[in-house]
């Protein structure tokens, strides 16, 4: 965000205000949720029904066509038996509506729209066990699967050119390194970039394109216990980050986060990668690439951690949960080397292919 107040600060009267007025609702309770850089609230009406309200930051909010594709594509993975929130309509029809409010810092636009409330646990508060991380790989291509068909007015928005948390736009963090004061990181994330210049860009065009979801991390799954007491995918949250991509990108996203809270963090990308290519078999360029891709969003998480506790740093404690873990398994990964992570991950998924 190029604004420092460009984050929303909705009081609960405004939330209570413009509920009511967009949508006839009553609410009987207000939750805040954590956000990254938007607002966003559990609400409850009087009627007992749950929804979330989302509020884009005012920089985010200029670009209606693009959450309108976001929005969009939703919808369109519900009606493809993927479990994502639906965008509930005003009451004269609109999913999205910019609505001019002051915050504290004269008034301001923001893109406003309500939610399908989705039960279930966050997948990082749960004991993640291997076959999970299999069906969140599967879950992640089938969702990349089903979004090559979007069709969509504004489809050509998602292409986000230099969006600082697509993994083709690692060299838009160059302007941010000078923020990691720690000399010895600063140096493994500098290598890890060169590694990118050196092993990823020159395969590009060997990559398989689609539409990223962009940040299937482990706030952004939920789960639920089924009748055989195992959990099971119910939610796929938050597709702010959307973006086009690749296949691999959207992989080593889904291993690197769900690698924030495992116990054995190196565990974890061979069973996501086996249930991936349950569904989409990598092919060789983007086996090669896919360990310094993990790496690369580890470094981009902690580089952009850091600009983002520089521009907010009344909200350091949220902003730097990945950061602190990403360094110190960054820093495992790295120690260990691309050559014994691929093995572990390559081995770790054959086996579980033929178990």
């Amino acid at each position: 965000m190029s604004s420092v107040h460009a984050q929303p600060e909705f009081s609960h009267s405004q939330v209570t205000e413009i509920i009511k007025r967009l949508f006839d609702l009553t609410l009987s309770k207000i939750q805040p949720l954590p956000s990254y850089d938007d607002q966003n609230f559990h609400v409850v009406t009087d009627g007992g029904v749950d929804y979330v309200l989302k509020i884009m930051n005012s920089e985010d909010s200029k670009n209606f066509g693009l959450i309108d594709v976001q929005t969009y594509a939703m919808s369109f993975l519900r009606q493809n038996g993927l479990p994502t929130q639906t965008a509930v309509p005003t009451t004269t029809g609109q999913l999205l509506t910019l609505e001019e409010i002051d915050c504290g810092h004269g008034l301001q636009k923001y893109l406003v729209r309500l939610l399908t409330y989705l039960p279930g646990t966050m997948i990082c508060k749960v004991t993640v066990t291997p076959q999970l991380l299999y069906e969140t790989g599967r879950i992640g291509a089938t969702m990349d699967q089903v979004l090559l068909k979007l069709d969509h007015p504004h489809v050509g928005e998602i292409e986000r050119k230099d969006f600082r948390w697509s993994l083709s736009s690692i060299h838009v963090l160059d302007q941010y390194l000078h923020l990691v004061k720690d000399e010895p990181l600063r140096k493994v994330v500098e290598s890890v970039f060169h590694l990118y210049r050196s092993c990823v860009e020159p395969n590009r065009p060997h990559f398989r394109k689609c539409i990223n979801h962009g940040d299937f991390n482990d706030l952004n799954v939920l789960v639920q216990l089924d009748e055989n007491n195992d959990y099971k995918i119910t939610g796929i949250l938050d597709f702010g980050d959307s973006n086009s991509g690749y296949f691999i990108h959207e992989l080593a996203i889904t291993i690197m986060y769900m690698m924030i809270e495992h116990p054995d963090p190196i565990q974890v990308g061979g069973p996501v990668l086996a249930g991936w290519e349950s569904v989409f078999q990598l092919n060789e360029a983007e086996r090669e690439c896919l360990f310094v891709l993990v790496l690369c969003r580890f470094c981009q998480s902690i580089v952009l951690g850091h600009q983002a506790v520089a521009l907010h740093p009344e909200n350091e404690e949220y902003l730097s949960i990945t950061t602190r873990k990403g360094v110190r398994i960054l820093q495992q990964l790295w120690d260990l080397g691309k050559e014994e992570v691929e093995k572990i991950w390559f081995q770790d998924a054959a086996r579980f292919r033929e178990g």
